[in-house]
């Protein structure tokens, strides 16, 4: 058998060579085959990062304090880290709570935890004690890691843990006190390839979060097709934002650029700053760049003429993005952003790949190695791209089980029979495919909806909604209605300058109906601060359930199409 490291690397070069050569990269592509005791950190990243002085990890702050550490920096504090956990009582298999931001110790500790075989549960800085405790208790996490500015919040969390902390106060062991070991390692834990390496709680936008399950393989191995879709290669700097506790992070900010061997580049800012973030962009030389649309939206509304620097690659992934920002961008930098899509139960699994078309509304094709097909929400059985209407849950085919999947929920057989079912894994989001294999997102499951009889994708709709000036945010959900059981209505958080006013609802009102097929026409809007998750997923749910309480009720907080004359006449 080939060493694990050399098949890993002859897969990873196969797709760097095929980058731009999509039909090629599918046709031969084949998952490597790892062996049974396969880490990353010391079968891919030591092997490549000792000795190795280029740049790993280069943070700058607000400020403009700037830290670089090279890769072999990372690989030597990341040995001595892993020997003081030992020393604290860290076991193989134990789950750690990792409670960092966007700071060195946080890279050091996920390579430091896999290298002694331990299991990593990143936890987002936002969570409170409540959350805390059922985190815990779910997880089984016998050690916490933190920030001291975080400790407190464990006084409310009972339970006999580690408690380890950056800069620790009194009762807490100071992670800094690894530093004093000088030259040591820690041995390979033999774990097997299978083994868990990482547990992470979902957003939680319709129930309580899932507990996601994945190994030494399905996330550090599988994300190579991540690596693929942001077209990653040796020598690159790739900037991405989001937030440390999600899977996304660990998506962009650590597994796909290291197995590409590029530089992570943070920029840590309190409040966004569009020209700042740009001007970071352009003197760190950053290639690729991976936001959700929010970001986007925000930077067209800069000013963009400087340039896009030495950027190569422009992604968004998040949450799907409307085509207005993707010409807003071709327009100035001459750079088509590619979004794709994946879950935290799975690695990039849709995407626009490097050198590809880009179809207008479309968040691409399934990528190598990954079984995507669609199967019609009806019946249960796959759709035929080359039908006029093929549209139909997106699924991965476990056939053969695809290496970029979850073990599972943990602890939740009755979930995930239910994301099993039939031999197939349901992802919950609908999409429609073309004869070529694009595939173009509808929405949840859960959020698509039948008004007079017509299919609606709040999506669609939101889509539009968002290019009016005034609209922040918007989400669509269905009001009930005596005449058409129900109707779309648009939740609109407004853009700073503008007013709850009537003449702002007919102004909003009056673009969608420009802007929309007269059936998919916003009909009710209510200007309202949207429930979100703690990862910032809008909680449609809630307002659902608050469409189905007004309904019962007379109180009208919301403008109809029929308040206005100038739109029904």
């Amino acid at each position: 058998m080939t060493h694990p490291t050399a098949a890993l690397r002859e897969a990873r070069d196969l797709l760097l060579d095929l980058r731009a050569d999509y039909t090629s990269a599918v046709d031969t592509f084949e998952w490597p085959d790892v062996g049974d005791s396969f880490n990353f950190a010391h079968d891919w990243f030591d092997t490549y990062a000792r000795g190795n002085r280029r740049d790993a990890l280069v943070i700058v702050e607000e400020a403009g304090f700037r830290r670089v550490f090279s890769f072999d920096d990372m690989a030597c504090r990341s040995d001595r880290l892993a020997v003081w956990l030992q020393q604290q009582g860290v076991r193989p298999g134990e789950s750690v709570i990792v409670m960092l931001g966007n700071q060195v110790e946080l890279w050091v500790v996920m390579l430091a935890v896999m290298k002694i075989g331990a299991v990593l549960m990143p936890t987002t800085t936002a969570v409170g004690s409540t959350d805390l405790v059922d985190r815990l208790a779910r997880g089984n996490a016998r050690h916490v890691i933190c920030n001291a500015a975080d400790t407190a919040k464990f006084d409310e969390v009972p339970g006999s843990y580690t408690r380890i902390a950056v800069d620790a106060p009194e009762g807490w062991l100071d992670l800094s006190a690894a530093e004093s070991l000088g030259d040591v390692r820690p041995e390979h834990p033999r774990n097997s390839s299978t083994d868990r390496l990482l547990l992470y709680f979902t957003s939680g936008t319709t129930s309580k979060p899932k507990l996601v399950e994945h190994t030494h393989t399905s996330y550090p191995v599988g994300h190579l097709t991540t690596m693929y879709w942001l077209g990653l290669r040796p020598g690159d700097v790739h900037l991405n934002i989001s937030s440390p506790g999600w899977a996304k992070h660990a998506w962009s900010n650590f597994f796909a650029p290291w197995l590409a061997e590029a530089t992570i580049f943070i920029y840590n800012y309190g409040r966004f700053d569009a020209s700042a973030l740009l001007e970071q962009l352009r003197s760190e030389h950053v290639t690729s760049f991976c936001a959700p649309p929010t970001v986007w939206r925000m930077l067209i509304n800069a000013d963009l003429t400087g340039g896009p620097g030495s950027l190569r690659e422009a992604i968004a992934a998040g949450e799907p993005l409307n085509p207005e920002v993707i010409s807003q961008v071709e327009r100035h930098w001459g750079l088509t952003i590619r979004d794709g899509f994946g879950q935290t139960e799975m690695t990039a699994t849709i995407a626009n790949t490097p050198g590809q078309p880009v179809k207008a509304g479309s968040m691409g094709r399934a990528l190598p190695g990954v079984p995507v097909v669609l199967l019609d929400v009806a019946t249960g059985r796959p759709v035929d791209p080359a039908s006029a209407e093929a549209e139909g849950e997106i699924c991965l085919d476990l056939t053969e089980r695809p290496l970029t999947l979850m073990t599972g929920y943990q602890d939740d057989e009755e979930r995930n029979a239910a994301a099993m079912e039939g031999g197939y894994f349901h992802t919950g989001d609908v999409a429609s495919i073309d004869a070529e294999g694009y595939v173009t997102y509808i929405g949840r499951t859960d959020d698509v909806f039948k008004a007079s009889d017509y299919k609606i994708s709040p999506f669609e709709l939101e889509s539009v909604l968002i290019e009016h000036p005034a609209v922040a945010e918007s989400a669509v959900v269905p009001a009930p209605d005596p005449v058409r059981l129900a109707v779309p209505k648009a939740y609109v958080l407004l853009a700073p300058g503008h007013e709850p006013t009537r003449e702002t609802a007919l102004s909003i009102l009056a673009h969608a109906r420009t802007n929309l097929a007269p059936y998919l026409r916003v009909r009710r809007i209510e200007f309202y601060t949207l429930p979100k998750t703690i990862s910032g997923k809008i909680r449609r749910v809630e307002l659902r359930e608050r469409e189905d309480e007004l309904a019962q009720v007379d109180i009208s907080t919301e403008w109809r199409v029929d308040m206005f004359p100038e739109l029904t006449s």
